[in-house]
């Protein structure tokens, strides 16, 4: 079987029929930037930015229509296995979430588990800077959102600090990564001035 060419177009048209939420849209398109980026970084000569990215995209793709733990993200890996994703990209989005069970075997689904929730936690602190940006957004004011358990309640801490220790690297580091790779994308993401 040919191994499957990844478009980015045919990504978000896919994203786009079963995610109708701004919100929801704008997480993946984060969550694809910090992915391609990591392409670069985690995957080796062999990596294909087009997939890391579009997995970054589709790695929610049900949830909306199946936000609970018995059906996401079980009803996406359905999706993508009959649309012709690979095993490797099923397998990646379903160890997304640490409740499936299935184990990140791939820097890939290392890189997507360690994206995830802190795509979702930056947004949220650029929300609430005056400049609604990240380009003054340092790590040490990120550290201390992370201490404030009411901030952004519904992102998994553990999953955050996890996801830094399966790539290996510091959570400062890894913080600061990924920031850099959402600034490039920050008005997509309804962020900056």
């Amino acid at each position: 079987m040919e191994a499957k060419r990844y478009d980015r177009q045919a990504a978000w048209e896919l994203l786009c029929e079963y995610t109708k939420s701004e919100a929801l849209r704008r997480h993946a398109l984060a969550v694809e930037a910090a992915m391609r980026a990591c392409a670069a970084r985690y995957g080796g000569p062999e990596a294909d930015p087009e997939e890391w990215g579009a997995l970054g995209l589709l790695h929610d793709l049900d949830y909306e229509l199946h936000p609970t733990p018995d059906q996401h993200p079980y009803r996406g890996a359905e999706i993508l296995r009959a649309r012709g994703y690979s095993e490797d990209f099923v397998r990646a989005v379903l160890g997304h979430a640490s409740y499936t069970g299935v184990t990140r075997d791939t820097p890939m689904a290392r890189a997507l588990f360690a994206c995830d929730e802190l795509c979702g936690f930056l947004v949220a602190c650029a929300l609430v800077r005056p400049s609604r940006s990240f380009a003054d957004m340092e790590v040490s004011s990120v550290r201390k959102k992370l201490k404030d358990k009411a901030f952004a309640r519904n992102v998994n801490r553990e999953d955050i600090h996890q996801g830094a220790a399966e790539l290996g690297v510091a959570l400062d580091e890894h913080i600061a990564f990924v920031i850099s790779a959402l600034r490039p994308v920050e008005r997509e993401l309804g962020l900056g001035r």
